[in-house]
Formats: structure tokens, sequence, C-alpha cells
């Protein structure tokens, strides 16, 4: 982890505060037709998420405490993406949480018997993307244009650029970008 973990003590506020979000998610959030990428930022806006232009949440998505929340310009978090970020939780430009991934900010110290929380941040990089079903642990930055791929445990920094791969995840390759052929990009 590049960030200590630090003690977090959860306040009568903050429980409060996440009784509201969850009725609103149930009620409002989880059951608003898909397209509406929109309405559900507003709502996640409401609550003190920090939303670019462009975000697409899907009505699936969990998201613990959306106050701790900031996603950037057209990135994305997929279906049943699940976000606990008792801490806050960073998502780059462009950059995309795949279904049934975990962001994970918070744990316990297991080596107090009172097994108190402790609580790191975590960022995802722009353009980096988290692919389907990844854990990410409290503390870990995801760097820029990163993939890290399918049902893989990220417990340590990722360097920027690269495909990583595992549990625990390690660099696998480079990532290297091809410009779009003629075909793909529409000219014939």
């Amino acid at each position: 982890m590049s960030i200590k973990p630090r003690l977090c003590y959860l306040t009568p506020g903050n429980k409060l505060a996440r009784a509201a979000w969850f009725l609103v998610w149930i009620t409002l959030f989880r059951p608003s037709p898909r397209p509406l990428h929109s309405w559900r930022c507003f709502l996640l806006r409401l609550f003190g998420s920090r939303i670019g232009k462009k975000v697409h949440v899907f009505p699936s998505a969990r998201i613990w405490a959306p106050w701790n929340l900031e996603m950037a310009d057209r990135s994305r978090l997929g279906d049943f993406a699940d976000c606990y970020c008792v801490d806050r939780i960073t998502i780059g430009r462009g950059a995309v949480v795949s279904q049934y991934s975990f962001l994970c900010t918070g744990s316990h110290d297991y080596t107090d018997e009172r097994l108190p929380l402790i609580t790191a941040p975590i960022e995802i990089g722009p353009q980096a993307w988290v692919t389907a079903d990844v854990f990410v642990a409290p503390g870990v930055t995801i760097g820029e244009g990163t993939v890290v791929t399918a049902r893989s445990s990220v417990f340590d920094d990722l360097e920027p650029w690269v495909v990583a791969s595992g549990n625990p995840a390690r660099s696998i390759r480079p990532r290297k970008l091809r410009a779009a052929s003629s075909v793909e990009a529409g000219r014939c």
C-alpha cells in the first residue's frame, strides 16, 4: 500500500447519512432505468459525490458513502460494481470499473483484539480499466492506462500503462494502444 491505513471511527451523523443514502439508493437509484446515467449522477451529487461530465454509473452499482466518491469525466462504474468507500475513491478521466468489481477502502486491524476499522483511499488512474470481478484493496493506486484482468486481486500499487493479472495482481506486460483502423473508425 502506498498510503498507511488510519484508524476510523464512525459517527452517528455518518450512520444517519448512510441510512438516508440507502433509502434513496433503494427507492430512486437502483430501480431507475438503465440509460438514466444523468439521474443517478444527480442523486450521487446530492449526497456529496464529485461527478464529472458524461459519467456512467449503472443502477446496480453499490456505493457505500457517496460523499467519498469522485468520478472524473467519461468514467464508468459497471453493473454490480461495489464501492465500499469508507475512505476516498477516485476514478480518473475515462477510467472503467467493470461489473462485479469490489473497490474496498476499509478493513480491520487484526493485530488489535478490538478489530478497529482502518481505512485508506483508492485511486484509479485516467484511462485505466478494472475488468470484471476484480478486488482492489485499501490504499491502492492503479496507474494511468493500466488494465487489471478479470478476477485479479490488487493489494499493491500498479504502475501506469501495464496489463496486470493474478492474485496478487502483478504486471505481466506493457499496455500498448494501436490506432483504430479505417474500418473500425467507420471509414470504408
